[in-house]
């Protein structure tokens, strides 16, 4: 990595890192508002990968179901809510985009594509970060105000993330000799992921240790936080590779260009797709008491 890539990223990350810990903080609407325009923004990369490989999924109708996802998961607080509406705007999206494609495209408009990568853009982009504000409401947390538990639910799978690219990075570039999938990501080592599983078993062992003690209303202990940074950090090194592949089908270096350094939204959230619904899954079985 150039050193002015490097001092690019950085300057994005001082910004990035207070202004989201922030956002994460008072959430509510706020924090809502913020992800439905990230969710709009990655849908939207989605299909730009798309449009290099020239599909034409549609736009205004995936954008819109990107917006909607996350506001909702916001208004209805609980999974028992949000699923069932979620589920009713995914297949409003399937049938709703193959009416469009049969009424104004016909077969030769590749239907099937238009379809598939309209839908595929939703559920990738927009779907994960409705769970970071039913993660940031979870029920154990009590009240959903500024500063509450919930908070440090949310910036779980976030420090899981962050602290693998950070152990990733610094073990790969120190010690990596041996290619871990060439044909995806030619810079990752098997060294490099192994360095990320320990940072982020590290990360969610320090988090649980500091914030989430016997006394915080959701109580994860140390042991079954090191066993949910291990299983979140493994998934999420995984969704990187999976949008490295995606890019690689589209043919270009970046999702997009939104933050310098960092390429798109696609690039930045890549792995926390990943990481924050499966951490919402896996905390009923890791809270102590849960």
């Amino acid at each position: 990595m150039a050193k002015g890539d490097l001092g690019r990223r950085l300057g994005v990350a001082a910004v990035g890192i207070p202004l989201g810990i922030a956002l994460i903080y008072y959430g509510g609407w706020v924090l809502a508002l913020v992800l439905a325009l990230v969710a709009l923004l990655g849908t939207l990369e989605v299909y730009g990968l798309a449009a290099a490989r020239g599909w034409r999924p549609f736009l205004w109708i995936g954008g819109a179901a990107g917006v909607a996802l996350p506001l909702w998961a916001a208004h209805a607080g609980s999974f028992e809510a949000f699923a069932p509406v979620a589920l009713l705007v995914l297949v409003a999206v399937a049938f709703v985009s193959l009416g469009a494609a049969v009424f104004r495209r016909g077969a030769e408009g590749d239907p099937l594509l238009a379809v598939g990568t309209t839908l595929f853009g939703v559920a990738y982009a927009s779907l994960p970060l409705a769970f970071a504000l039913l993660l940031r409401s979870w029920p154990p947390a009590g009240e959903a105000g500024p500063g509450s538990v919930g908070m440090y639910l949310l910036i779980l799978p976030l420090v899981i993330t962050w602290m693998g690219d950070t152990g990733a990075y610094f073990v790969g570039r120190g010690l990596g000799r041996h290619k871990l999938l060439p044909s995806v990501s030619p810079a990752k080592t098997v060294e490099g992921a192994i360095g990320g599983l320990v940072g982020s078993m590290f990360g969610a062992a320090l988090l649980a240790w500091l914030f989430l003690g016997p006394a915080s209303g959701a109580h994860l202990p140390i042991v079954a936080a090191l066993v949910l940074g291990c299983v979140v950090g493994a998934a999420s090194q995984l969704g990187d590779l999976a949008e490295s592949v995606l890019k690689r089908e589209a043919g270009v270096k970046d999702s997009g260009s939104l933050l310098p350094g960092h390429g798109g939204v696609l690039d930045r959230f890549d792995a926390v797709y990943v990481s924050v619904p499966l951490t919402w899954a896996l905390l009923p079985f890791a809270l102590a008491g849960g």
